[in-house]
């Protein structure tokens, strides 16, 4: 199956979750850029929770090989939110029954990187000095 066959399978499934699907690479990795419907200051996890669903059970249906998915979280085409990853073998510990959904949820949600928490570390960083507070 090629990336492009990938990618033909995933985005409709991805859309149909409620995933409003940007661009997506099908290679190895699945490269994914949605838009979010709750542009505020940090991902939505339940937005996280419903792509990954949708990924898994194609999956667990025989009809995704699991790949590390990065995926990227827009407020608006080139606004990024924020970033998120998932191994291959994460995929396939959840479907082979080795982790729980919890575990998954919480290896993926840990991967998780805001953009804003980097200009609010810079901000507490001028405010404090080099040194941390004062």
């Amino acid at each position: 199956m090629t990336g492009d066959e990938r990618t033909a399978d995933v985005e409709p499934a991805l859309r149909s979750y409620g995933v409003s699907v940007e661009s997506i690479d099908g290679g190895d990795p699945l490269e994914l850029t949605y838009m979010t419907a709750f542009p505020g200051r940090e991902v939505h996890r339940g937005e996280v929770g419903r792509a990954l669903n949708a990924l898994i059970d194609r999956a667990e249906a025989g009809e995704w090989d699991p790949v590390r998915v990065e995926g990227t979280v827009v407020r608006s085409p080139g606004d990024v939110l924020g970033t998120w990853h998932a191994e291959s073998e994460w995929f396939e510990a959840l479907i082979g029954y080795e982790i729980s959904e919890t575990d998954f949820s919480t290896r993926v949600l840990d991967t998780l990187d805001h953009e804003s928490d980097e200009g609010a570390e810079s901000e507490r960083e001028a405010e404090s000095g080099p040194g941390g507070d004062r």
